[in-house]
This record gives structure tokens, sequence and C-alpha cells, in this order.
């Protein structure tokens, strides 16, 4: 269901500390949303909740936190039943909340592997699973899942990463099918590397693969809005032509794409490129 008017609305936003949760938080204060704000660092949440409320001085709207580990099911059940608290409604759901590692696939401990995944898709599906009986009871509400454009391509030194992101991805996609003709709406969104703290991680851990912040958060949080009001289903957020070739490239002829991405990566990694 798409929401034209943000005016009132009930948005949960996970991840919401920084990034692009703390930034499509301000955006959804600013245009009226009582804005629930969910992290699992509960410092930042304060700080965050203070320059959510400076986009909007003197709104009417509200602004609480829940310090949230996503992970914990029961946590999300308690997230969602406070943000109903407010009005008796969720009308949007945004989940932010994710990590990221790279490195090897031979040097990727599992533990690391596994944080990543209950983090990137089980944070995601905990809370999608907490809020879905209430839009259903209301007749609506939206969805906002954070994949990546990792959830689209196969990147070197960053298996891990894209198979939780990938793992969002087909999520959304029942979700849909599976959500079909409740008023439920779910958009899922592909952005390109965007400058967060978590890019800065990620850029320290992926030796001989070149990656660069190309998008803000503020960008990209601009970018949920509207599509949540136009009720897109599909926001790829790829400013870079090599990017967006190749993500149409792994979609019109994979095995071409695939052997595209491991020529690079093997020529900027061996002193021989490959025949």
């Amino acid at each position: 269901m798409a929401i034209e008017d943000f005016n009132g609305v009930v948005a949960v936003v996970t991840g919401g500390a920084s990034g692009i949760g703390l930034a499509t938080a301000r955006a959804l204060y600013a245009d009226g949303a009582n804005v629930v704000l969910a992290d699992i660092n509960q410092a930042g949440l304060t700080q965050a909740a203070e320059r959510v409320r400076e986009a909007a001085p003197g709104s009417a709207a509200r602004v609480i936190t829940v310090a949230t580990d996503v992970t914990d099911d029961a946590q999300a059940r308690e997230l969602v039943r406070q943000a109903r608290a407010l009005t008796g409604r969720v009308d949007l759901l945004v989940a932010c909340a994710g990590i990221g590692r790279g490195g090897r696939i031979e040097d990727l401990p599992s533990a690391e592997m596994r944080k990543m995944m209950d983090v990137n898709f089980l944070g995601v599906y905990n809370c999608v699973q907490a809020a879905v009986p209430v839009m259903r009871a209301q007749g609506g509400g939206h969805f906002v899942l954070i994949s990546s454009v990792a959830g689209k391509l196969g990147v070197p030194m960053l298996s891990g990463y894209c198979a939780s992101k990938w793992a969002v991805r087909g999520f959304s996609i029942a979700m849909r099918a599976e959500l079909y003709g409740t008023g439920v709406g779910v958009t899922t969104v592909y952005p390109a590397w965007v400058d967060t703290p978590m890019f800065k991680q990620a850029a320290e851990q992926t030796e001989g693969l070149p990656i660069e912040a190309m998008l803000t958060p503020e960008q990209v949080a601009d970018e949920i809005l509207r599509a949540v009001r136009e009720g897109q289903r599909d926001l790829t957020l790829a400013p870079n032509p090599d990017i967006a070739l190749l993500i149409a490239r792994t979609r019109d002829d994979p095995d071409r794409a695939e052997d595209s991405a491991g020529r690079a990566y093997y020529r900027r990694t061996h002193s021989q490129p490959q025949a």
C-alpha cells in the first residue's frame, strides 16, 4: 500500500541510530510522521532522537526510542507493541539494521557469517513477522527492506554479505506474493555503497577490491520516501554506470556476469591476467 501522506502515520525504523536509518527517520519526521527509533545502541538512540527532532522543530509528531536487538524475536515483538501503543496502528516499518563483513571465503569465520545472517536477514524476518499481523488487521501498511546492490550481484571478497542481502531479496519477493490483496506493500531497496560507518568497515576488509561511497544516507532516505509514496517495489540506486551495467548483465546473462566479475578480480589480485 502506498502512503501518499506521512502526516500522523506511525513509522518504525530499525538501525535508527545512524546511517540510512537515522536519515530516513529524520525525513519521515520532517513530513509529520510519528517515529519509533530502534537500535541495539541505546546511547546512540538518545542522540539520534534529538537529531530527528531537530528536523522539524515544533512538530506535534512524536519520537520514541526502543532499544532493540532485532535478532531476538521477543524484542522485535516488543518493539512493534510499543509502536502500536502510540495510535493503535503501525503504518510503516523500515528495516535498516545491518552489518557488513568482508574478506576471502576461507578467511571469514563462520561466527562472523552467522552474525551477519542473524542481523541482516533474521533481523528483518523478526520485525516483519511481528508487524504483519498488525498490518493485516488494520487493512494496510508498508514495509521497506534494505538489501543492497550486493543482493543483485556476486561480489568477490563480499560473499557472506552478498548471501545475506540476496536472502532479503528472496524474502521480499515471497512476501509480496503472500501478502497480495491485503493492502500491505513491500519496497526492497538495493543501494550501491552508502557513506555510513558500515561502509568504512567493509572497505577496510576488502583489500584488492576498490570500493567507494556513491550515495549519502540522505539521498537514500529521500528516495525511500518517494518509493513509499508511489508504492514502488524495487528501488535500485546504482549511480555508477559500471554497476548499473553489471546488474543488467547479471539479470540477462548471469554466466557472463560471473565470468566478468571473476576476471576483473583475478587481474587485480594476480600479477598475470587470466587467459
